[in-house]
């Protein structure tokens, strides 16, 4: 009879904390109590998490969720198994998604844009801010303000908590259909969450919230309204045109992935999962563990800007601390460089003119790579060295400013094969001015110029979005750019060819590829410090005292390549006329050997034209292009590959 009894209190106990709403609770619900809270936690819960909505008011800081969803000293809530804190608050004080409105860049490229067209200054800083400080920005919208800038961005609180709790939980179902900051929140003061069946209790007495459980809170449409983005184009006289750019469109390159179609969202690369089930509010006893918890680290690929950030933390009215900095750095160094490209080098024939590699980069994200912010991008380095460990060739190497060397021209073409020091792979985007010069003023972008950067596998130029996503430039006629080995589209890959000479040289040889990453390389700033205004010249005085290198994402080595060319009675391709008037010219390979596939590039490294023979024969003739140049032809034989120059006469 005792146990009975036993259990019923226990489960009466248990009811009552559960539904906690901070009233006088029997003496045995206050012992259980005081054994995870002292009476001061309790007091400052009774008296300080109450909250009463003003009117006009929207949203709430991150710090009114903090008391329950912050670091819990008694080591129960927001802990894994192994007792780590994976806590809510302190993860996401941290990101570039709280320090999203603070963020020195931003501020000061919004500066530049507005001294640039001082005629849409209103609408400029309207529309930067309903990303960039969206719970500020539709909180004056909302109450009948046609306008939110820097200047009332700075003077409210809520705006300057960034993209915080609410910025996001406050979203609605609806979402997923409208972009460029146009964010359908829901104002009936209902907190959307990913998990059913949530207690509303508490969180209703504390801060007038109603939980409520929907899908759409891990789905990637959630994101869809920021990270996809377009913009009005101007001309050089500032007029609008009535024509607009994708200034990004990550959402868009999701839906066209094979991440979209396995419905592997956003959250799950972002947000990574706990290992195990976490219990998310630190003062309700009986609360359930949930699983999967995603955690709030949302980190990405800007190491560059957190550690700018961590080391101006006073003068840009950053509290977060150094431990959750430092945690949110090394997640995402170690997102950039686990979960972002698969770097594989390999040889294809060497002789004793000419050594022949393929490098092929897997792009492993779920958008193209690199993604977001038009600034990044992605350097191939490839470098060649002998025995003595002295450089032979190098191609995408860095001067002191990490800036690429030896590079001429407004940007850099893309490549298919890289024969030339002055020649580097860079994947990036280039936006383009209504006259066609290239521009970083985001309100001047008119035309992409170049857009080589990987697609995700899975991506087709047949899908319905493609037009906000487009391939652009020279890549988009690469025949092993986004292909699969066999040649079908979507492979979510490249391969750089690089044909390094040798000729004169003896011994082993090795092979070097690195791929870094620049999230603000110097060259984008160059138009905005040739302007002066107080955000402009405070973030340059940061740029220029921070940490500008590149971070090394994927890497590949061969060594102990030796020169030597193949016995010639074993293979020998003949090609004729080397110098053709009428642009025919004839292939042959001996009877041990087969010709299985022709390509002809121009000198640049351009893929002119490309011919297969799957059954392999003896001899081909080949028409070069009518423009009159030099061409280089290469020929896939059995087991290798074969270069030979030629010229139209």
């Amino acid at each position: 009879m005792k146990w009975r009894v036993l259990l019923m209190l226990s489960l009466l106990s248990g009811f009552l904390l559960a539904m906690n709403t901070m009233r006088t609770a029997p003496r045995e619900v206050k012992s259980i109590q005081a054994h995870f809270h002292s009476a001061a936690e309790r007091q400052f819960y009774a008296h300080h998490m109450r909250f009463t909505w003003g009117p006009g008011q929207y949203f709430l800081r991150a710090a009114r969720c903090e008391g329950c969803h912050g670091h819990d000293t008694t080591g129960l809530a927001g802990y894994t198994h192994d007792s780590v804190d994976v806590n809510l608050f302190d993860a996401w004080e941290s990101s570039m998604m709280a320090l999203s409105a603070k963020d020195p860049l931003w501020r000061a490229k919004v500066s530049q844009e507005i001294m640039t067209d001082t005629a849409h200054a209103l609408a400029l800083q309207t529309k930067c801010t309903s990303c960039h400080a969206p719970m500020g920005h539709y909180t004056a919208l909302f109450n009948g303000a046609s306008s939110y800038t820097i200047n009332d961005l700075v003077q409210d609180s809520v705006g300057l908590d960034g993209v915080s709790c609410l910025g996001c939980h406050m979203i609605g179902p609806s979402v997923g259909t409208t972009f460029s900051g146009n964010i359908p929140y829901d104002t009936t003061r209902k907190e959307y969450g990913p998990f059913q069946n949530p207690l509303q209790g508490p969180m209703q007495l504390y801060v007038g919230l109603t939980p409520t459980y929907s899908t759409h809170m891990d789905n990637s449409k959630l994101c869809s309204p920021c990270h996809t983005l377009i913009t009005n184009t101007v001309d050089l006289s500032g007029n609008l045109t009535g024509g607009t750019f994708v200034e990004q469109a990550t959402y868009h390159e999701w839906q066209n992935s094979a991440s979209a179609g396995d419905n592997f969202y956003c959250q799950r690369c972002h947000m990574p999962q706990a290992p195990d089930s976490i219990v998310i509010a630190n003062q309700h006893l009986n609360l359930p563990p949930r699983f999967p918890f995603n955690m709030h680290k949302f980190m990405g690929g800007n190491t560059f800007m957190l550690q700018l950030i961590k080391q101006n933390k006073s003068a840009l009215g950053v509290g977060a601390r150094d431990i959750n900095f430092d945690s949110t750095i090394a997640r995402t160094y170690f997102n950039l460089q686990q979960h972002t490209l698969q770097v594989d080098l390999t040889l294809d024939s060497l002789h004793t003119d000419t050594a022949y590699f393929h490098l092929k980069l897997y792009n492993l994200a779920g958008h193209k790579f690199p993604s977001g912010y038009p600034s990044r991008r992605a350097v191939v380095q490839f470098i060649v060295k002998n025995d003595a460990q002295d450089t032979v060739f190098q191609s995408g190497v860095y001067h002191s400013n990490y800036e690429v060397a030896h590079l001429t021209g407004p940007w850099e073409p893309h490549h298919d094969i890289i024969n030339r020091p002055d020649q580097a792979q860079i994947y990036e985007m280039i936006m383009g001015d209504v006259n066609g010069n290239r521009t970083t003023v985001l309100e001047r972008a008119a035309t992409c110029l170049k857009d080589n950067r990987l697609p995700p596998e899975g991506f087709f130029t047949s899908f319905y979005n493609y037009d906000t996503v487009k391939i652009v430039g020279d890549a988009a006629g690469d025949h092993d750019f986004n292909r699969y080995p066999n040649g079908d589209e979507g492979g979510g890959q490249d391969v750089v060819h690089y044909h390094v000479p040798v000729t004169g040289l003896q011994g082993n040889l090795s092979a070097h590829a690195f791929v870094y990453y620049q999230a603000v390389p110097s060259s984008w700033l160059n138009e905005m410090f040739a302007l002066n205004s107080p955000a402009i010249d405070t973030f340059r005085t940061m740029f220029l005292a921070a940490d500008r290198s590149p971070v090394l994402v994927g890497s590949d080595s061969l060594t102990v390549l030796h020169v030597q060319v193949p016995e010639l009675h074993q293979s020998v391709l003949n090609v004729w006329p080397t110098l053709s008037s009428n642009g025919w010219v004839h292939l042959q390979v001996d009877h041990q050997d087969f010709i299985r596939e022709v390509s002809i590039y121009e000198v640049s490294g351009k893929l002119v034209a490309i011919d297969h023979f799957p059954g392999g024969q003896p001899q081909a003739d080949f028409l070069l292009p009518e423009a009159a140049g030099t061409y280089l032809i290469e020929v896939q034989l059995r087991g290798r590959k074969e270069t030979r120059k030629v010229v139209r006469q």
